[in-house]
């Protein structure tokens, strides 16, 4: 059932609202970081770009292009990292076959150094990630 808000606008189910919520305490209260996807380019050549956003409780941002600096001497994409302002970074991930690949090996190491604590959305990416519950007798027996 589709509810509204009385301005007119959709009101939000209660499952999204909370979800919303939370986040925001988690950007306010923790440190964390949240990572938006969005595809850049949708032609050939693809280009991703990752917009990062820190929590209110960093200090130091230092971490954010070290990670991406040592990321990209072994990665296979060209890489480039900008900084907007203090708290908001954006990194492109150029073309290339392993182009998913390595943003999420990027992503990956960002949820390492802070334990899990990322906020991801995903945008507009259209990688679709690798099904947790696969089975191999549902595909070839």
């Amino acid at each position: 059932m589709v509810e509204f808000n009385p301005d007119g606008s959709l009101k939000l189910p209660a499952f999204l609202a909370r979800k919303k919520e939370e986040e925001k305490e988690k950007m306010r209260g923790q440190r964390c970081l949240k990572i938006q996807r969005e595809l850049v380019s949708f032609k050939a050549p693809k280009k991703c770009l990752l917009r990062l956003t820190l929590s209110e409780n960093f200090s130091d941002n230092c971490f954010v292009e070290t990670i991406c600096n040592q990321f990209k001497e072994r990665a296979a994409v060209p890489i480039k990292i900008k900084k907007i302002d203090e708290k908001q970074f954006e990194i492109e991930i150029g073309t290339d076959f392993k182009r998913c690949t390595d943003c999420n090996l990027l992503i990956k190491e960002y949820r390492e150094f802070l334990y899990g604590n990322i906020i991801e959305k995903k945008g507009n990416c259209t990688f679709e990630e690798l099904r947790k519950d696969f089975y191999y007798e549902d595909y070839f027996s």
